[in-house]
């Protein structure tokens, strides 16, 4: 992770460990941002198996994840089903509108909020969050208004580099490891 010139590296890791509630785009940040359309209609999306691992953690932790994308998506659907995500808002054309609805539902405030966008649909929400994040793949102008900037692309592990990197700042990465370390054989 490498925090922007927005913040000191300290600033990032204070408004790291307030984070309670952490919001995902979709496609280019779960996704590596390709839309594969098969015959009859079907949708072809890849998620990162480690990015799911980290979405568990992140929810065994403590930390609320949901998911803010403009496109619907069946694929996505099911993903969201088998993480087991509460929060699933799909063709959201005012993400700011859906942000706000979720602050007042978990009573969180803006400095509680990490959100993972990628491109320039997610400048707003970067604005509000307490700690905006993107991939390492996401356009300059995005990576320019965003705290921190993952080492990996979308797609392709980031959101798990993500979580590891709160976890870590909340000094909760240990303990959320312990179970899978003490179960080596």
């Amino acid at each position: 992770m490498r925090v922007t010139k927005n913040l000191r590296t300290q600033e990032v890791r204070q408004r790291a460990k307030r984070i309670r509630l952490l919001l995902l785009d979709v496609d280019g940040v779960l996704t590596d941002g390709r839309i594969i359309y098969g015959s009859a209609g079907l949708e072809v999306l890849a998620f990162h198996v480690r990015d799911g691992l980290a979405i568990k953690i992140a929810q065994a932790s403590g930390i609320t994840v949901g998911l803010v994308s403009g496109r619907k998506s069946e694929a996505l659907l099911r993903r969201a089903e088998e993480l087991n995500l509460e929060e699933v808002h799909t063709g959201v054309e005012d993400k700011i509108a859906v942000y706000r609805q979720l602050l007042m539902r978990y009573r969180f405030d803006d400095a509680e909020v990490a959100y993972i966008g990628d491109d320039l649909p997610d400048l707003p929400l970067f604005r509000r969050a307490g700690l905006a994040i993107t991939v390492a793949d996401a356009p300059s102008e995005v990576q320019s208004a965003a705290h921190l900037v993952t080492s990996l692309p979308g797609g392709r592990g980031a959101v798990r580099e993500t979580v590891e990197w709160l976890l870590k700042s909340q000094g909760a990465w240990n303990r959320a490891c312990a179970d899978f370390l003490s179960n080596q054989g």
